[in-house]
């Protein structure tokens, strides 16, 4: 039951479920949070228990697991969310590769933020907080417990607006700026009829993304700090 919630955990939260990260390392993880966890909450179950209790118990931490998972994964992509505006407004949408993190077609530039974003967050001891969550989730619901479904739903709901809330915070500052960018561009537009303002715009754009992205860098540093609070507030823990 333990190795149930925790793959279920890992399956979803960010870093450890990148598609990157060898199916080995994963299951290597997975067992040795297992045993520690195993080790330091005990779980008693009676010895003549069914198996279908043996199933609803199973199901219970895989449905934990995963709400967990989730949540955290939607607070964490709020730098993703605030990513994909900024690189909309440079006009980088079309412009897309292979992500080596989630094997997935992206933009360049969201995944230079992703990846900027992953190395604060581990730089910052971010993966202690992961630990601490599964670590309070064995305090707070221990293992063999069935989780309350509509305080796990509320949760991921609560998750999903923070997580829109968080990114159009992030990026807030970059598209006051696209559109002071867009109100001096139609001003030039009425002022010089025969400037090319369409031309012109692209570089502008362009070159405004990657300066006010040298000033996101330092917002996202504030999130990191930010993102144990919100797991605080969201996960029913």
């Amino acid at each position: 039951m333990v190795t149930t919630r925790i793959s279920a955990f890992i399956l979803l939260v960010p870093i450890f479920s990148l598609e990157s990260t060898p199916v080995r390392i994963k299951a290597a993880i997975i067992l040795l949070l297992s045993l520690f966890f195993t080790y330091i909450n005990p779980v008693k179950i009676s010895s003549n228990i069914s198996i279908i209790q043996i199933v609803l118990l199973l199901c219970g931490e895989a449905t934990y697991g995963l709400a967990l998972g989730l949540i955290t994964n939607l607070i964490f992509s709020a730098v993703r969310l605030s990513a994909r505006i900024t690189e909309r407004e440079m006009g980088f949408t079309f412009a897309e590769v292979l992500d080596p993190l989630t094997g997935e077609q992206d933009p360049a530039f969201g995944i230079f933020i992703e990846m900027i974003f992953m190395l604060v967050f581990l730089s910052a001891n971010g993966h202690h907080a992961l630990l601490t969550i599964l670590s309070r989730s064995c305090s707070t619901v221990p293992i063999g417990d069935i989780p309350a479904i509509n305080i796990l739903t509320n949760a991921v709901i609560e998750a999903g607006s923070a997580m829109f809330i968080a990114g159009l915070r992030l990026a807030a500052p970059v598209l006051a700026a696209f559109i002071l960018l867009l109100v001096i561009l139609a001003v030039l537009a009425r002022a010089a009829p025969e400037m090319n303002i369409l031309l012109l715009s692209l570089p502008m754009k362009i070159g405004l993304g990657f300066i006010m992205s040298i000033i996101f860098l330092d917002f996202i540093s504030g999130f990191v700090s930010e993102f144990a609070d919100w797991m605080n507030k969201l996960l029913p823990i």
